[in-house]
């Protein structure tokens, strides 16, 4: 049952942060991790006290009742990601960065470490320079060199930074053959065309139509426990596809996809994105704990303490192997039918989730080129 809640929350927060955060430039990339972001703030409940708990609460879909099961879900959340082999490899971790002057309250950094893994480090922010070269080193050691420089503009009356970070790579169950990558077209927007590297695969796939969002739906699994959603929307029905996009979206896709024999083409592309999550917060109801009027009592023993910054990364490398991954060739046996063809030549949503549907990532790609 905490599993399912938490699920759920995540799922929900997914749908409003994307359709915020697309608005701020409707012909850019898109891409985030409502898991990371989500576990950051289900972290801060345990400080936070009176309505700047409340607010998280209530914009994380998080009910006050169920707040211990939300900290149980989360803590068995990333005990079940946090794991690596060969083909899979997944690192979730949060910390917090907090004026070497406070005093952290001790049941908050007992419950830190029990539920979330977290560690809180103390920090002169008053030594600018010194400060920012240690928070980005631990973030970039942390993600493996993905994430470099995360944090600027470093303000030295800062008192509290959070940091949440989720790095993922993973190899496809059946991979791209890389011979097969040809320079090819793709629609931005309008009469914007760009080359891009176009992978192919032929073989059995899972995928669907789904008329309610006018949109092909392919399923493309990782090895290990995640999965990757591609929704193509028809030409011209990407704003459809972004309205009525729903937690139900999940079930229903997991429910229609079936194999067929199918030709998939797919742009070699990496995309990420970067939030200063202070503003895009504040809009959808999330005031005070970026204010004087905060309440992290439960952190500093102290009412007047605030967040002073909270940036969020998120990256993927779509390749012929996977995520990051060198590629591998597999001979498929597909029956003698004529093969569908699936080209995503003009821009399209990605939802990287567990098996169990928990979304990992989700984003737009506008322009696979885009840099």
């Amino acid at each position: 049952m905490p599993g399912h809640k938490v699920k759920r929350s995540i799922c929900q927060f997914a749908f409003s942060f994307y359709k915020e955060a697309s608005s701020y430039g409707n012909n850019r990339n898109v891409f985030f991790s409502p898991m990371s972001i989500s576990t950051a703030f289900a972290m801060l409940t345990l400080g936070a006290k009176s309505e700047t708990l409340q607010q998280i609460l209530r914009v994380f879909r998080f009910k006050a009742d169920d707040i211990q099961d939300i900290h149980k879900g989360f803590h068995h959340l990333m005990q079940t990601l946090n794991s690596q082999n060969a083909d899979f490899h997944l690192d979730m971790g949060n910390v917090l960065f907090v004026q070497d002057q406070l005093k952290l309250q001790q049941p908050f950094l007992n419950d830190l470490k029990t539920f979330y893994g977290g560690e809180a480090f103390p920090e002169n922010f008053r030594n600018v320079r010194q400060a920012h070269q240690k928070i980005n080193k631990y973030i970039e050691n942390k993600t493996h060199g993905k994430f470099v420089n995360l944090l600027n503009n470093l303000d030295p009356d800062t008192e509290i930074i959070l940091v949440n970070y989720l790095y993922l790579k993973a190899m496809w169950n059946k991979a791209f053959d890389p011979k097969y990558t040809k320079d090819d077209d793709f629609f931005v927007a309008g009469n914007t065309v760009v080359k891009v590297p176009m992978m192919f695969r032929m073989g059995m796939c899972k995928q669907a139509y789904d008329e309610q969002l006018s949109s092909t739906v392919v399923q493309m699994d990782y090895k290990g426990s995640t999965r990757a959603y591609f929704i193509l929307p028809d030409e011209g029905k990407m704003r459809k596809l972004e309205n009525g996009l729903s937690c139900e979206s999940l079930s229903k896709w997991r429910e229609l996809v079936s194999e067929s024999s199918t030709n998939i083409y797919l742009p070699r592309f990496s995309v990420h994105g970067k939030f200063d999550l202070e503003q895009i917060l504040y809009q959808m109801g999330i005031t005070k704990v970026f204010t004087n009027e905060a309440d992290l009592s439960g952190i500093t023993g102290q009412s007047t303490h605030k967040i002073s910054k909270v940036t969020h990364q998120a990256m993927v490398n779509v390749d012929e192997g996977g995520t990051e991954a060198s590629s591998a060739t597999a001979m498929e046996i597909v029956p003698m039918s004529v093969p569908a063809t699936i080209k995503f030549s003009h821009p399209f949503l990605l939802m990287i989730t567990t098996n169990d549907d928990d979304i990992l990532f989700m984003g737009k790609v506008m322009n696979p080129m885009e840099k």
